[in-house]
């Protein structure tokens, strides 16, 4: 049955024809309203009667904005003005300014009030003290509109050449880090259209009008475009507000229209006939609009919205409309704590047996109330009926086994090389082969398939209507999963590139409910991890080849090279309450474990960002402090340890302290470390797709960045340029027998697990040849140094690898050559020893 429309309200003549504003203070007990005449208007709420008049104000005023104990109004004659509402009258001005003003707004803690005028730049002016005052200047345009978030960290203008400029409060000085361009279009101050930056009251979004008369949902995050209210005015938008609750949007527009939309759904739920209507406010509680028109009048409408959405305004802070909203994409590895929280005393008074004497007589005789002194403080008188807690309850009455514990903090779940969605757009996969993108077209996705190599592969894209959210690319072909929807199973997709059958891809199941928490493909299997504590891996053609549920759950991610899966898992809780990642690699087809249920190595706070293997095959971890580690002698069980590669804050790109940059880590080849470098304070890529960077290991040893090289340097600094070049050779020595050695270690686990070829065989002679002339330019270095580097050059030649001599023998020389004789002799020692050493081994 249809509800009875609310009646009509009435117009309510407030001041002279004009631009007319109006605004609800905090607590909702008044309804401020001001125009184009001096005097401003009072409403009471809940009152029908005449409004309180202030007419000590200026003239032309043009907009207000109210806290519970007083309002601001900006005139067009450049002042801004302080009212008190207990007294109903002037306070005092809190800003003067030389062009006409457009718009204030006061911080949620009402300690600030913005000002924009025609001025070029915006203030921000302290409501108690307006010596205090802030510039905002980087935009240099004149602004129409502005607003504060919900939590006064932020305050967005919207300026006349159709910009939204987004500054950051949190430091002394504001700063500009954002302009959000092609949303609003460009207006005249004076205009009657609208570009009002209305937040959704959960502060993660905001709500524009656009020049195609539509609403626009912006988000905070990384300000890209969310779901749009569309197809409601035909007419340019006047004014929006969103309820206080961020359930329902009231727009304004110019085809005389004011209209209610449900934010979940964007849809118009009801349609109002109001004209020339300029502004629009909610009340903070109550079912009730009102808003003012150009014609200077003000309507105040109890019971807007229609009884059967009224529900709407009675639930808790709704959601900004996103296209996929982070909040509503639970993590599938969130656990639930255990209640243990200790019944109230007063529950365990109750437990005390109601049968008993003292309860009957609303406890004991007061001549028996000192009959047992506890002298000892053990505990004999506790409870109200004298009688001594029982031995399960300690001496607050809360129970011995249930005490309060630590609710455990699990490392979320992530699919390496993907990132989150950004508006309508996410990369599933980024790796050195191509990568893999999709779009969301309302209904169905669009996703894209590209090769950096076009000679092996061809670029291709496919229609989407599963939804799928992961990806993983490798030369062989590309896998795919979507997640499990209402009674649709999750599915996994693999896609072969070339094939010599017929049938080019398949497609899989998973059981209901179950949904596929990171995937991984490599030259020889798919390997799965499940919302089941699953992993499930499957030949390239869709054979299953193994199920098991792994000891650590729930699962975080996982990453395979041929043979070889490697599985992360939550593990322990730490004293911190966070879990320690536990990691585990077998050999599949083999069924060894070669590390089982080993630590990662994450510093305390860290998060896992991404794990990978490299181009030879050695597990990499790169965490949330920008340092890239990989695995040494992960093939012998119980001997893995995680070797520092690269710290990324130590880069000398970043010395100055003057660049700010983060790294979205992709793989490591050719001893190098690619990646996608991120500025801004973005931590994922986004489009259009940005271009590889790739950094050489440098193993973290000191902090101290390498001196720059002198163009033109003078006499003075010639005398100290041998010193400073003799240091950045011997920081580059160390670097270089550092990083040899472990590529070496790496190498000789390959060959000893493997009975390696005849090539791996002489690539680790030749790794260890490089190995001893890095030590020989070492010496060189040292022995320049003076006598006094004696031993520390002979503990160089004792760290040779060479079991022929002819390394050693070579030492001797360099020592020779700077004349360093002693050293010599002692170096002829070593050698003498190294082929008796030989000789005694049957060599």
């Amino acid at each position: 049955m249809a509800s009875t429309a609310p009646p009509r309200p009435r117009a309510r003549p407030a001041h002279t024809q004009g631009p007319t504003r109006c605004a609800y203070t905090t607590d909702g007990s008044r309804l401020v309203t001001v125009g184009s005449n001096n005097t401003i208007r009072l409403y009471k709420t809940g009152f029908d009667g005449e409004p309180v008049n202030i007419d000590d104000c200026q003239e032309q005023n043009v907009c207000v904005d109210a806290s519970e104990e007083f309002f601001v109004v900006g005139s067009e004659d450049g002042t801004v003005s302080l009212y008190s509402i207990p007294n109903a009258a002037f306070d005092k001005f809190l800003l003067r300014c030389s062009l006409p003003i457009r718009d204030v707004a006061l911080s949620p803690d009402s300690k600030w009030c913005a000002v924009a005028s025609d001025e070029l730049t915006v203030k921000l002016v302290r409501t108690d003290d307006n010596t205090k005052i802030r510039h905002l200047k980087e935009h240099n345009k004149p602004t129409k509109h502005l607003s504060f978030d919900t939590k006064g960290s932020i305050v967005t203008l919207a300026c006349t050449d159709g910009i939204v400029y987004v500054y950051s409060l949190t430091s002394e000085e504001p700063e500009l880090i954002r302009k959000v361009d092609g949303v609003i279009g460009a207006l005249d101050a004076e205009s009657d259209v609208s570009s009002s930056i209305a937040w959704h009251p959960d502060g993660r979004a905001f709500a524009v009008p656009t020049p195609t008369r539509d609403i626009q949902v912006v988000s905070k995050n990384d300000w890209e475009n969310q779901r749009a209210f569309a197809n409601g005015h035909n007419g340019d938008v006047t004014a929006l507000a969103w309820s206080p609750n961020g359930a329902i949007l009231a727009s304004a527009g110019k085809d005389k229209k004011i209209l209610l939309w449900e934010t979940k759904t964007q849809s118009v739920i009801a349609r109002l006939d109001f004209a020339n209507v300029m502004d629009i406010a909610w009340h903070p509680k109550d079912n009730l609009v009102s808003f003012t028109n150009s014609d200077g009048e003000v309507y105040i409408h109890p019971g807007i919205v229609p009884e059967q959405f009224e529900t709407l305004l009675k639930l808790e802070k709704q959601p900004a409309p996103f296209i996929h909203d982070p909040l509503s994409e639970d993590s599938a590895n969130v656990r639930r704590p255990l209640e243990t929280r200790p019944p109230p005393r007063e529950e365990l008074a109750r437990r005390v047996r109601d049968g008993s004497y003292d309860s009957l007589m609303d406890g004991p005789l007061p001549e028996d109330e000192d009959f047992v002194v506890d002298d000892d403080g053990a505990g004999y008188v506790i409870n109200g009926n004298g009688k001594r807690v029982h031995d399960d309850y300690d001496v607050f009455g809360e129970p011995v086994s249930k005490r309060p514990h630590i609710e455990p903090e699990y490392h979320e779940a992530f699919q390496p090389g993907s990132t989150p969605w950004r508006g309508n757009r996410k990369y599933l996969c980024l790796n050195l082969i191509g990568f893999v993108w999709t779009v969301d077209q309302d209904g169905h996705n669009t996703v894209t398939v590209e090769f950096y190599d076009h000679e092996f592969h061809r670029d291709f894209h496919f229609t989407d209507t599963f939804l799928y959210d992961k990806a993983c690319l490798t030369e062989n072909g590309t896998l795919f999963s979507c997640p499990p929807k209402d009674d649709t199973p999750a599915t996994i997709f693999y896609r072969p590139h070339e094939t010599w059958t017929n049938r080019t891809d398949w497609r899989t199941q998973l059981p209901k409910g179950e949904a596929v928490l990171a995937m991984s493909l490599s030259e020889s299997f798919i390997t799965v991890t499940t919302t089941a504590n699953y992993v499930r891996v499957y030949t390239l053609f869709g054979i299953p080849y193994r199920v098991y549920r792994p000891k650590s759950t729930p699962m975080v991610t996982c990453a395979s090279w041929r043979d070889y899966v490697m599985t992360i898992g939550n593990g322990p809780v730490g004293a911190d309450g966070h879990t320690r990642l536990l990691y585990t690699i077998e050999n599949v087809k083999r069924d060894e474990i070669c590390q089982n249920e080993d630590t990662v190595a994450l510093p305390e706070g860290a998060t896992l960002k991404s794990v990978f293997f490299s181009d030879n095959g050695d597990p990499c971890i790169y965490d949330s402090t920008g340092t890239l580690l990989t695995l040494l002698h992960w093939r012998q069980p119980s001997r893995a340890s995680w070797i520092p590669l690269l710290d990324t804050r130590l880069l000398p790109r970043l010395a100055s302290g003057r660049k700010t940059e983060t790294y979205f880590p992709i793989a490591v080849a050719d001893n190098k470390f690619h990646c996608i470098i991120l500025k801004g304070g973005d931590q994922y890529p986004y489009f259009p797709r940005p271009l590889l960077s790739e950094f050489d290991f440098s193993i973290p040893l000191t902090s101290e960045p390498p001196k720059p090289k002198r163009a033109n340097p003078d006499a003075m600094d010639e005398d100290d340029a041998p010193e400073d070049d003799d240091e950045s050779e011997t920081r580059k020595l160390e670097q270089q027998f550092l990083l040899k050695g472990i590529a070496a270690a790496q190498l000789q686990d390959l060959v000893d697990s493997t009975s390696g070829s005849h090539s791996q065989r002489s690539s680790l002679a030749r790794l260890e040849i490089e190995i001893d002339k890095t030590l020989l330019q070492f010496l060189a270095v040292e022995c320049r140094e003076g006598e006094d580097r004696g031993m520390r050059a002979l503990e160089l030649v004792e760290l040779m690898r060479d079991r022929t001599g002819r390394m050693v023998e070579a030492a001797g020389k360099v020592a020779e050559r700077y004349g360093r004789t002693i050293l010599g002799e002692k170096i002829r020692e070593i050698g003498e020893r190294r082929v008796n050493a030989m000789d005694d081994d049957g060599y």
